[in-house]
């Protein structure tokens, strides 16, 4: 890849628009797509088409570029991180690809954990919610596995539209983005400590799943079910919550 002066280049392509420049930026920033695609897809289905995948991202980092405003005091690199999930998350959700059977799993599931923790003021044990479903230890593990794949979009269907508006606002002053942060973190903070070590490894410290299970000295596919519990108990908290924070 041609090196560039990208300081340079930002600054004439804002003030040329050149579509010659433009590409130069995104191929510099071509990297970035895979990295937001191979985080995002903990456990794509084998059927959906992970070219397309990056191809959306691809469109997203271009949107990134049209609108980043050089005068923010934010990098690009995270700015364009949102945008390309976010394509990819649209691409993603238009595919309509978890089964009916599977949603209707994954809808069971989540209510029950959410009755449950409502219920309990806590944090629902594998035991409690296997019993609220009528099934065993080992089936649960099973449709907790299942279920995983539907944490690829994980929170971004509660906060994408809010996030973004800050993102596109400026994230350091908006109030809204400073809530939906800390709503986050409360999120967090009732997860049980191994999920909550997940989640912190994985969104924060930007840790794979298998540098995640090293670390804690788990298997890859323990982590991934840890992953896929904090983030079920962590949207049922967001759900409860979101309409104080888009009516406010």
């Amino acid at each position: 890849m041609e090196k560039i002066d990208v300081t340079a280049v930002w600054r004439e392509y804002k003030a040329t628009k050149s579509v010659e420049l433009r590409n130069k930026l995104a191929e510099h920033y071509l990297p970035l797509i895979k990295i937001v695609g191979g985080r995002l897809a903990i456990s794509l289905p084998p059927h959906l088409d992970r070219d397309d995948l990056m191809s959306s991202g691809f469109f997203g980092l271009l949107d990134a570029i049209d609108r980043f405003d050089l005068s923010r005091n934010i990098k690009f690199e995270t700015y364009a991180g949102v945008r390309i999930r976010g394509a990819m998350i649209d691409y993603l959700r238009s595919k309509d690809w978890i089964p009916v059977t599977m949603r209707q799993k994954i809808r069971k599931y989540e209510q029950a954990v959410y009755k449950l923790e409502n219920e309990l003021g806590r944090s629902a044990t594998d035991a409690e919610v296997a019993e609220a479903l009528g099934i065993t230890l080992e089936e649960l593990q099973t449709l907790i596995g299942q279920c995983n794949a539907a944490t690829i979009i994980p929170l971004e269907e509660y906060l994408q539209s809010d996030t973004q508006e800050a993102v596109d606002a400026n994230p350091a002053d908006s109030i809204e983005f400073l809530e939906m942060k800390d709503m986050l973190a409360k999120a967090i903070d009732r997860l049980p400590e191994k999920e909550r070590t997940v989640v912190s490894l994985y969104y924060y410290e930007e840790l794979t799943l298998k540098e995640i299970s090293l670390i804690l000295h788990l298997s890859e596919a323990r982590i991934s079910q840890l992953h896929t519990k904090a983030i079920f108990r962590m949207r049922n908290y967001l759900a409860r919550n979101k309409e104080h924070f888009v009516d406010r």
